[in-house]
């Protein structure tokens, strides 16, 4: 019978410090979680992303075409229906945001923009287009052909780089040379 019961402490000694050594990490893990979501709640209440997919700290654009106007309309300014379920990444630069607010050369010198649809998602287009476009100051009509292979679009701007995939087929619109923005 002493033996037993020696046996019997010395099983619960052994079950309990194990248990203790797994309440520790259990422990470990929920502060860890905890950490984690008081991180991205704090991200978020700093600038994180808006309802319709903006991180303008960050300058970025994140989620379905159909923010990008922010109007949650199932359309894209108005109209493009068939595109606004594209997930569509877009980043741009600092001096990008300066030319929108006051277009002068000296704000627009170097903006740069970075556009990725992605109509391969649930009632998507089936598209995928990548765009890189840059300020160059005054260059005509929309798609007037400039010497190093883009085009002029919006009256300043210059299509570096247009490419993608539409009916499973790909297709290069636009490859200027270079087409990097350092160049620009």
């Amino acid at each position: 019978m002493v033996k037993d019961r020696e046996i019997y402490k010395y099983k619960s000694a052994q079950f309990l410090s194990k248990g203790g050594e797994n309440m520790k990490k259990i422990l470990g893990l929920f502060i860890g979680v905890i950490l984690v979501l008081t991180l991205a709640v704090s991200v978020h209440a700093a600038g994180g992303f808006d309802q319709y997919g903006y991180n303008d700290q960050a300058r970025v654009f994140v989620g379905p075409a159909d923010g990008v106007d922010k109007v949650l309309d199932g359309k894209i300014w108005g109209g493009y229906e068939t595109y606004a379920n594209d997930h569509l990444v877009m980043r741009w630069n600092a001096a990008w945001d300066a030319c929108n607010a006051n277009p002068t050369p000296e704000n627009c010198q170097g903006a740069w923009t970075d556009n990725e649809w992605n109509g391969m998602v649930p009632n998507g287009s089936g598209e995928t287009w990548h765009y890189k476009i840059v300020w160059i100051g005054s260059c005509g009509a929309d798609y007037t052909p400039m010497s190093n292979g883009g085009y002029c679009i919006w009256g300043q701007y210059e299509m570096i780089l247009s490419q993608g995939t539409a009916g499973g087929e790909h297709f290069w619109d636009v490859l200027a040379k270079p087409a990097g923005y350092g160049a620009y």
